[in-house]
């Protein structure tokens, strides 16, 4: 990009000294230099115009003189497209002018327009001034932020580092497993030393080998290795702390709070060959009207029109399939050097698709306009007809047991957690209710979707030696949906004494969906993988359940569950 805007082919060089491009790849000398020209980026003798910066402009440095933005990214997330705007509205001047052309903020959408204008013209918008009446009934529905770890790290005095001033920890109530500070300490060392050992499946399979005789020795080692003595520890002054007997109470506390859960990787076996097989395009639902260049302005405070002929500008392509391969070729999955000849197979067909009804230059404005999306209408249509050439694939178990994850709720600042055991009188709206009271769940506190959870919650309070609904990336668990790999994040995890599952209980109507289906392929291979490593030290097996919210009650077993919607 600093390359472009410094050649001439950029508005014949007009701005080839007057951008600098601010990163941490400037060491020293140019360092010195790129900070003194940002600083002065305000100053009339500065010549700077346009700065280029990879994500080193958060908070912290403002300018009033700012007239325009260009991401080079994609603004998905609402608080970003947010941000930019509030940066576009300050006045440089510090107040109005009466001159339009300063005053007035230009947000350029394109393809978007009507959906910023639409969501502009929402009474939530961030864009509108709104009036704000703070009455008692508004502050009665203040909302906070609520940090939910494991009641194995809450026991030991951990601190997860998601708590900020503006957040709250759930389970302030739970009694520490030490109370003497020199113990909890030397138990907090003990759990770090724990964690290294997930990375050891072949010596540690499992948190119940942390049991062994020979496994707690190596602990107190490293524990007493990695200790440093308090400032009073001194012969005959302070009471050394029984570093083994710490370390005996931790472990059987990781193993009573902690349900087995293996990093499980899936490799392929010697050379993989991937690619697309060639196709005809279903070009019928594409229909792109002719693009015209004027720039249409839509006044948001008053609702007016405005439009402004612009001439011809930008870099255009050679010829018109251009457009369509350098879209494609942004995809992660497409290589140009493996799949140019298909690449331009699939542009000579869109190309001819929207001459047949456009004039060439109609097609080329298309093109440019919409380049991204025709790219994505045509990857989409590419997953048709993937393949991959393997020989096989080998599982390989990277870790035993993992961390439990905490996770962070938004909740009712003035309602305290709800019984699990007490249906809410607005079921419509389950998502708001913060849900406590457990005695076997691995966390203080969790939510729950729908009441079909809650149900089920409390089958496995009675039934579950301990259960949990996993935080975002616990499971590492991913399955593919057209070109993207997401990631699936099970409802509930349950442990009995025979059996460790994975439920996930769903609308009746949508077990049958694609995506539920593709989620519960991926599970239970997951399942059966884990299943085969417990077998080898002798431990429990995992087994997937996908059952319809209306079957779950609670005068229900886990049994008749697991009996109905277990599977084979």
């Amino acid at each position: 990009m600093l390359q472009w805007i410094q050649s001439d082919a950029f508005f014949e060089g007009r701005y080839k000294d007057k951008v600098i491009q601010v990163d941490s790849s400037r060491t020293g000398a140019e360092e010195e230099e790129m900070i003194e020209r940002l600083l002065k980026v305000e100053h009339t003798d500065e010549p700077t115009e346009i700065v280029i910066h990879v994500n080193m402009l958060k908070e912290g440095w403002d300018v009033t003189n700012l007239y325009t933005i260009v991401p080079l990214r994609a603004a998905n997330a609402r608080i970003l497209i947010e941000q930019s705007i509030g940066r576009g509205l300050r006045l440089p001047y510090g107040k109005r002018t009466g001159v339009t052309a300063v005053d007035r903020l230009n947000i350029v959408a394109h393809d978007r327009f009507q959906e910023i204008i639409d969501a502009a013209n929402q009474p939530d918008s961030a864009i509108r001034m709104q009036a704000v009446v703070l009455d008692p009934d508004f502050l009665a529905q203040k909302t906070g932020t609520v940090v939910s770890q494991s009641q194995l790290a809450t026991k030991l005095g951990l601190q997860p580092a998601q708590v900020t001033s503006s957040t709250t920890m759930a389970g302030k109530d739970v009694a520490p497993l030490f109370t003497k500070p020199e113990e909890q300490k030397v138990a907090q060392i003990a759990y770090e030393v724990i964690r290294t050992l997930e990375n050891q499946p072949q010596t540690l399979p499992t948190v119940e080998h942390l049991k062994r005789p020979e496994i707690q020795a190596a602990i107190v080692k490293a524990v007493e290795e990695q200790r440093q003595p308090g400032q009073l520890e001194l012969e005959g002054v302070a009471e050394k702390p029984d570093i083994a007997a710490v370390v005996a109470k931790t472990v059987a506390l990781v193993t009573r709070q902690t349900i087995d859960i293996p990093r499980i990787l899936v490799v392929p076996k010697g050379e993989v060959k991937a690619g697309f097989k060639s196709f005809t395009l279903k070009l019928d639902a594409m229909k792109y009207p002719a693009v015209s260049e004027d720039l249409w302005i839509k006044y948001l405070r008053t609702g007016g029109t405005e439009v402004v002929a612009l001439g011809r500008g930008g870099i255009g392509e050679a010829r018109l399939e251009d457009y369509v391969v350098s879209g494609l070729v942004d995809f992660n999955d497409v290589s140009y050097d493996v799949h140019a000849d298909l690449l331009y197979d699939l542009a000579t067909q869109t190309v001819k698709h929207l001459q047949s009804y456009l004039s060439e230059d109609e097609t080329r404005k298309v093109l440019r306009c919409y380049q991204r999306d025709i790219a994505r209408f045509i990857h989409a249509q590419m997953q048709e007809h993937y393949w991959e050439d393997v020989a096989g694939y080998e599982v390989k178990i990277s870790k035993g047991f993992t961390e439990l994850k905490p996770s962070a709720y938004t909740y009712s600042i003035q309602e305290p957690p709800a019984d699990y055991r007490v249906s809410p009188s607005d079921k419509s709206n389950m998502a708001k209710y913060l849900f406590g009271g457990f005695s076997r769940c691995l966390y203080p506190v969790q939510k729950f979707d729908s009441d079909a959870e809650r149900k089920l919650a409390a089958i496995l309070e009675r039934e579950a030696i301990k259960w949990f609904k996993p935080a975002k990336g616990q499971f590492q668990i991913f399955y593919r949906q057209g070109a993207d790999h997401l990631e699936y994040q099970p409802d509930f995890v349950a442990e009995t004494a025979d059996t460790i599952y994975m439920l996930e209980p769903k609308a009746a109507n949508q077990l049958d969906d694609p995506v539920v289906l593709a989620k519960k392929e991926v599970a239970v291979k997951w399942c059966r993988n884990a299943s085969d490593h417990a077998k080898s030290y002798g431990g429990k097996p995992w087994r997937y359940l996908l059952m319809p919210h209306d079957a779950v009650a609670e005068n229900m077993s886990l049994d008749g569950l697991a009996a109905r919607w277990g599977g084979k």
